[in-house]
């Protein structure tokens, strides 16, 4: 199979963990122009996945830029873990836990009760630490700089909240949830109903609307198939 960047591809890639969103896109546009001498390329990816998570990202190409909104409006699929008994700031492990509870009264129960209570729609506060835009600058560099903003709630909606194990003080869960859901805001609401806090550990996305993160390309097979390509065409 050979690729046609140029007239659209749309590419199901396996984001590493610690790389953001943009950094592979910015390498799958560095592999393209190497391996295949194209000097403009129209790439784009559709719905941002933190540094700290890993899993299914939407590449876009070509005319099937295009559809960018539209692959970022689909429910989304997560599975990942929480640790109960801290917070942080970032709600994940960006930053440092602090503000340390007890958690070993949690109840089984009582965590499938509390993950119960975030099915529906609902408002959620955005993390400070994120790529939301306030007055044209990323929510994150008002945090990064101790500077306080007021981030807005707006309307989400979880599907599905699945507990998958419980091994205190982690839990592992499985979350079905529309666009702009932020599963970091979860977890530390989710600490706040048990009382003993919580953040964010591990996550990874494994759907988006009918892509599947089974499906995907790790960037080093990208890298090694652009390669075969190139010889083919030589």
């Amino acid at each position: 199979m050979s690729f046609q960047f140029e007239q659209g591809e749309i590419l199901l890639v396996n984001k590493p963990y610690t790389w953001t969103s943009f950094d592979v896109v910015g390498k799958m546009r560095s592999m393209i122009r190497k391996q295949l001498g194209l000097r403009k390329i129209k790439i784009g990816h559709a719905g941002t996945l933190d540094p700290l998570a890993s899993g299914l990202l939407i590449l876009c190409t070509g005319k099937f830029t295009k559809r960018i909104e539209e692959f970022q409006g689909l429910e989304k699929e997560y599975a990942g873990t929480f640790r109960l008994g801290a917070t942080t700031p970032s709600f994940d492990l960006e930053t440092e836990p602090e503000q340390f509870l007890p958690f070993e009264h949690i109840q089984e129960a009582e965590i499938r009760d509390a993950a119960c209570r975030f099915t529906g729609t609902f408002n959620q506060v955005p993390p400070a630490f994120s790529a939301k835009k306030i007055d044209g600058k990323r929510a994150y560099i008002y945090a990064r700089n101790e500077i306080n903003v007021e981030m807005e709630s707006r309307p989400v909606t979880i599907s599905a909240f699945e507990i998958t194990r419980i091994a205190l003080p982690e839990i592992d869960f499985r979350i079905v949830c529309s666009k702009g859901t932020y599963i970091r805001s979860l977890a530390q609401d989710f600490g706040k109903i048990l009382g003993c806090g919580a953040h964010l550990t591990a996550l990874c996305r494994t759907r988006i609307g009918n892509f599947y993160l089974r499906d995907a390309y790790d960037i080093e097979d990208l890298e090694a198939k652009l390669i075969c390509q190139k010889n083919n065409s030589d």
